[in-house]
């Protein structure tokens, strides 16, 4: 007989981080998305690593010159007009981050697209051909109710249920 050890493998199939802090009054701007990515865990508490919050700043902004673009008729059918690329999210997260006196620390494309990917995997912005906006242009309460709450949270809540019950019948 061997006697290597099974080895169990620990690897979440998903995780998710919710914080929870004081109301949202007082809060505007980058600090009040700053406070958003805290609470959903995208951001840790004294991280001063925070482009995150520059990149779903620009495609918020983005999402709100559709809006506006929506209105007006020409405008309207071309809804790929405010679709961002990667590149075109790292110059306008470069030019936020100086127009706020930041650091231009974490800016590389490379990073840029791992922050995309992030805030993808929260179901917060999608890819569509290569290009990025915040998920079907709806708000972000929508989708974190319709996507995170509703499907992640309750399937995540379904597992650890599972794992208790079959805890209970084990040392039962």
């Amino acid at each position: 007989m061997s006697n290597t050890q099974k080895v169990i493998r620990d690897t979440p199939l998903q995780e998710i981080t919710l914080r929870r802090y004081e109301k949202p009054a007082n809060l505007a701007g980058r600090q009040l998305l700053k406070k958003l990515l805290l609470s959903v865990g995208l951001l840790q508490p004294g991280d001063s690593r925070d482009v995150i919050v520059d990149v779903l700043y620009v495609l918020l902004k983005a999402r709100s010159s559709q809006a506006v673009a929506g209105n007006n008729s020409k405008a309207a059918g071309n809804v790929m007009q405010n679709l961002l690329s990667s590149d075109d999210i790292v110059k306008q997260v470069i030019e936020y981050r100086k127009q706020e006196n930041l650091q231009l620390r974490g800016i590389a494309s490379s990073n840029i697209r791992r922050q995309i990917k992030r805030l993808r995997d929260l179901y917060l912005v999608e890819k569509i051909t290569n290009n990025y906006r915040i998920t079907e242009h709806q708000k972000l309460h929508d989708t974190f109710e319709e996507k995170v709450e509703k499907f992640m949270l309750a399937s995540m809540l379904t597992r650890v249920k599972e794992y208790m019950h079959a805890v209970d019948q084990e040392f039962s």
